[in-house]
């Protein structure tokens, strides 16, 4: 676990570096619009979306149809692998070294 907490973490790094050098060093809207008459940019999206929507269904599996499901799944729209690899963290932390815990939350076996 924690390998993967390392991972998750130079991840998450990674991802808010690039989100302020975008932010910062970039034009949001009007790259967007770019992006979007592109039929690569447009696949690409659709590729990260179908990705998103696939890890929103593993976090609403996971942790129930909840409020915190819902927050998790609005920050993985709005911050992408930001806010996948955070979910990561905070599921590797209160699994406590689980492996089954950390994939299936509430659908795990209690510990023997």
């Amino acid at each position: 676990m924690r390998v993967a907490a390392i991972l998750a973490m130079l991840g998450a790094l990674a991802m808010a570096g690039a989100l302020v050098y975008g932010f910062t060093c970039g034009q949001f809207a009007g790259e967007g619009r770019q992006l979007l008459r592109m039929p690569w940019g447009r696949i690409a999206l659709v590729d990260l979306y179908i990705a998103f929507l696939l890890f929103a269904a593993w976090i609403v599996f996971r942790e129930g149809y909840r409020l915190r499901s819902l927050l998790w799944i609005a920050a993985v729209m709005v911050l992408g692998s930001l806010a996948i690899c955070l979910y990561l963290l905070d599921a590797l932390r209160t699994s406590k070294g689980d492996w089954q815990l950390f994939f299936l939350g509430k659908h795990a076996r209690p510990s023997t």
